[in-house]
């Protein structure tokens, strides 16, 4: 949305009066979808913002809404653990998040295009689904 914003302001030759009345029709519109739980364990899974912003981990609203999503969606607290356990490698960038593509590909591609952002949901898919089979 920043970036969304820039282009807007960029527009209008960064002239404020232009553009103010716009941005406070986005600011309330994006509001009330940012403080979400499902909007906070995005934000932390997206690569790009993830490790380029490496005082993630101490927004408490981050972590509580990453927290809160893999409570809600795993029930069993087991899986709730391996998922824990998956997420170090993620924030660790250790076994596929370390490789040299995943690293590359980590500002080039969207999430949803990055092979690596794939996986890491497939990990967490399976072990949700592992536990009901």
């Amino acid at each position: 949305m920043d970036r969304a914003k820039e282009a807007i302001a960029n527009s209008f030759l960064n002239k404020e009066e232009n553009y103010e009345d716009v941005f406070k029709y986005i600011d309330i519109r994006w509001e009330c979808q940012l403080h979400q739980p499902l909007h906070a364990a995005g934000h932390y899974l997206n690569p790009e913002i993830y490790y380029s912003n490496p005082s993630i981990e101490d927004c408490s609203e981050v972590m509580k809404g990453l927290l809160e999503c893999i409570s809600r969606m795993v029930p069993d607290l087991a899986t709730q653990d391996k998922i824990l356990v998956e997420l170090d490698l993620y924030k660790n960038s250790q076994d596929l998040f370390g490789t040299p593509m995943a690293i590359r590909q980590r500002k080039t591609l969207a999430p949803g295009k990055n092979i690596f952002f794939h996986i890491s949901l497939i990990v967490v898919l399976f072990l949700v689904l592992s536990t009901y089979f």
